[in-house]
């Protein structure tokens, strides 16, 4: 045989080899985004309740929302008491119960023995680890965050120490019944590092790994952990953006996103976002990202939108004195 005949042997195992792995990628895409808007999985079946960390607005709320409209009970998990009495009278129009918890996620271990004592007797068959906050609203270094000392250990309590310990919390209870789900968000923003949000990126990562770990574990026990990590949302934290084909209300991608359960443990929540990640990718590899050029660049960004913004109040309060 010649070297001829080898390499075109060995080069069509490998078009062959692209061409399986293309075909199996848009399988499973087609099963998460157009086969699960047919078929939902039936979330009662995992338990009577659910819970949502971070339920009084964005993503979180909209969740409980979908959730309490699918026909779960839910708790409600936030830190602003008023804001959660005002979600849980907006589920009673789904005529299901709810409970709620006041506690900030920022101050670490001290709030998990109170959440345990509400949560003692429930059955709770799904926990949503929603919770979680940025320490900019630009893109920023991470010697600029503001209060540093302060801020760094609330976003590290909030974003991550929050995901293991509520799940130590419902995951005993899940076990026993052999049934259970939780749905950690995570972000686009950890898929692959993200210089100028570098310490919001990092505790994404760790909410993405810790949730495939988790899957692997204790898939065989009847308990799925799904990962979320979405593109842009409108919420407080993306300055309510305006909903276009790109960006998702939040109502409309937990609806979408919740499709996606047992249809894949990891998942963008909505085909746009999906579509989104692929083409980052490629338009946008890591070495690109890293690039001094590139820093330089989305740094340039961020100080024209703070500009941008500063203008902006400058004319309201202008209008305001008038």
């Amino acid at each position: 045989m010649s070297f001829t005949e080898v390499l075109a042997i060995f080069g069509g195992f490998t078009v062959v080899f692209h061409l399986l792995k293309l075909a199996w990628k848009c399988w499973c895409g087609f099963r998460q985004f157009v086969w699960s808007e047919l078929w939902h999985v039936d979330l009662r079946t995992y338990g009577q309740w659910a819970v949502v960390t971070g339920a009084t607005s964005g993503i979180g709320k909209a969740y409980a929302s979908e959730l309490a409209r699918r026909g779960l009970d839910v708790v409600l998990v936030s830190r602003s008491d008023d804001k959660l009495q005002i979600i849980a009278k907006e589920i009673d129009q789904y005529g299901r119960k709810t409970r709620t918890i006041q506690v900030d996620f920022t101050d670490g271990q001290s709030i998990y023995p109170a959440i345990a004592e509400e949560l003692q007797g429930l059955e709770i068959g799904i926990l949503v680890n929603n919770v979680g906050m940025a320490y900019s609203d630009h893109f920023a270094y991470f010697l600029e965050i503001p209060d540093a000392e302060q801020k760094i250990t609330q976003v590290v309590n909030c974003n991550m120490l929050s995901v293991p310990q509520m799940t130590r919390l419902v995951l005993p209870g899940m076990v026993e019944r052999g049934t259970g789900l939780i749905i950690n968000i995570s972000s686009e923003a950890g898929v692959r590092p993200q210089p100028l949000l570098s310490l919001y990126s990092a505790t994404k990562i760790f909410v993405t790994y810790f949730s495939q770990c988790l899957h692997a574990e204790y898939k065989s026990k009847g308990i799925i952990v799904q990962c979320v990590a979405p593109f842009m949302v409108s919420t407080n934290m993306t300055k309510n953006v305006s909903v276009n084909c790109f960006v998702k209300s939040s109502s409309t991608f937990a609806s979408e996103a919740l499709n996606t359960v047992g249809h894949s443990s990891y998942t963008s929540g909505c085909l746009s976002h999906a579509l989104q990640a692929t083409a980052l990718a490629i338009l946008l590899p890591d070495w690109f990202r890293m690039s001094p050029f590139f820093i330089r660049k989305l740094r340039n960004v961020a100080e024209d939108s703070k500009y941008d913004i500063r203008v902006c109040n400058e004319k309201k309060l202008g209008e305001k004195e008038e």
